[in-house]
């Protein structure tokens, strides 16, 4: 083999699960900028994902192709196997941006069917691989933050069924489903939070355990919130499924105050990692774990904002798109300088 092919095979044989997070921050981040009408950050941040997806796609089918047993390896782990749920948002919410920034229907469709896919088999594989596995970790070391990406990708696939065009009485059909799926992820949260906050809560944590994917906790009722402002915004024009408009707006307003609540915790909690506990900050393929909460929050108030058509709520993602724009710009000068020092050292790539 070349020494570039030698690269590309040691990148996907220790290809981190959760990866494709570089995709839905950046992703969410492009889409927070078109709903405040900010075009230029829009299409510059929907160029860099479709890059950043193409590469991680191909380093997904290389591991699959030539390093399969680690792969399922992964999938089997409490700890790992969590990060593949990242592969449904990343896909759904590039879908998203095809159909709203690139007006691409046909490309929209396509990751909508990938969605689909990707979810039936990463869900049940996960759980039931996790479920029958002989040997289980204690909660300190079996959950975390990321576990909530189960929630998140399903309310990515509510958003873009809500998104694509459809046909006919297809588009009852998707709307019934985007509402199912939209009540499943809020059903996946609630049945995992409960575990995760009493992990934060009764069980020792070291501050190398109080890792980035616990902001995932505020992420998922981000990405929830804009799941049901979409319906909002959608379901008046659907007479069948319009009777469900309070219940939404009920659930939804839950859910965006439930993840405005997590925001002081979470700087909080890393405040006293960082400053009090003096971890090192140090580059980790987590770090975007906190990168897409912050850019989803700011989309999902944004579109609640039109949806119940408050203006004053545009305050907040105005503010916060900016604060997601930086920690964008500080995650991924992070990755670029530790794949530099990598390389300068002729050590295998864990990114």
């Amino acid at each position: 083999m070349t020494r570039p092919a030698i690269r590309i095979d040691r990148a996907a044989a220790d290809f981190f699960p959760g990866y494709f997070a570089v995709a839905m921050a950046t992703g969410a981040l492009s889409i927070a900028a078109h709903l405040l009408q900010i075009e230029a950050i829009a299409r510059a941040f929907f160029y860099i994902n479709v890059a950043a997806y193409l590469v991680l796609f191909g380093l997904l089918l290389v591991r699959i192709i030539r390093h399969p047993h680690r792969l399922v390896a992964d999938m089997h782990s409490h700890s790992r196997g969590p990060g593949f749920f990242t592969l449904i948002p990343g896909t759904c919410i590039l879908g998203a941006q095809m159909q709203i920034i690139a007006h691409s229907p046909l490309m929209a469709d396509m990751l909508l069917g990938l969605g689909m896919l990707l979810w039936v088999v990463v869900m049940y594989w996960f759980f039931i691989a996790v479920i029958v596995h002989p040997r289980k970790p204690s909660l300190r070391n079996g959950i975390n933050g990321s576990w909530l990406l189960a929630s998140v990708a399903t309310h990515s696939l509510a958003i873009l069924c809500t998104l694509v065009e459809w046909p006919g009485a297809w588009r009852t059909l998707a709307l019934l489903a985007a509402l199912c799926l939209f009540l499943v992820g809020g059903m996946l949260y609630l049945v995992i939070i409960p575990i995760i906050f009493y992990r934060l809560t009764f069980v020792a944590l070291d501050v190398t355990l109080l890792s980035p994917p616990y902001w995932i906790n505020m992420g998922a009722m981000a990405i929830a919130t804009l799941s049901g402002a979409g319906l909002m915004l959608t379901l008046p024009h659907v007479p069948s499924l319009s009777d469900f408009l309070p219940f939404i707006r009920g659930i939804t307003l839950f859910m965006w105050a439930s993840a405005t609540w997590w925001i002081p915790l979470l700087l909080g909690l890393s405040a006293w990692r960082y400053l009090i506990a003096r971890h090192p900050l140090r580059y980790d393929p987590q770090y975007w774990s906190i990168v897409f909460p912050i850019a989803m929050y700011t989309a999902a108030t944004a579109r609640l904002g039109e949806a119940l058509a408050m203006p004053a709520l545009l305050v907040l993602p105005h503010l916060s798109l900016w604060a997601a724009l930086a920690v964008w710009i500080g995650t991924a000068i992070g990755m670029l300088t530790a794949r530099r020092n990598q390389r300068a050292q002729g050590s295998p790539s864990n990114d």
